[in-house]
């Protein structure tokens, strides 16, 4: 059993800046890769940023150069500072988390509960 668990949502105005983080624990042997979805009412829940085991990055146009993601291994962390914010970001923003398990060496995909982040103008 893996769970993931976000912080660090809440409200802002346009042109700040916030700082998720989202934490793993559970029956881990490995993680493969980390990565945070959002979804903004009534639209599909996008991938904003991801980084795999081996470092590599990926981010969403929308998103390039103003969202950085980071991971902490050993911590079993992902974070995603968010700059130069818009209204536009405003959604709930999920952690996921491919995820090898203890018990099989299988890999799984998890999901945490979700932040609310607010853009105001």
């Amino acid at each position: 059993q893996v769970q993931l668990v976000e912080s660090g949502g809440g409200l802002v105005q346009a042109g700040g800046s916030l700082r998720l983080s989202c934490a793993a624990s559970g029956s881990i042997a490995s993680i493969h890769a980390m990565g945070w979805y959002r979804q903004a009412p009534g639209k599909q829940r996008e991938l904003i940023a991801a980084i795999i085991s081996g470092g590599s990055t990926n981010y969403a146009d929308s998103v390039k150069g103003r969202f950085t993601i980071s991971r902490d291994n050993a911590k079993n962390t992902v974070d995603l500072q968010m700059n130069s914010l818009k209204p536009e970001d405003t959604a709930v923003y999920y952690c996921n988390a491919k995820v090898v398990v203890v018990t099989t060496l299988s890999m799984y995909d998890y999901w945490g509960q979700g932040t609310q982040v607010t853009v105001s103008s």
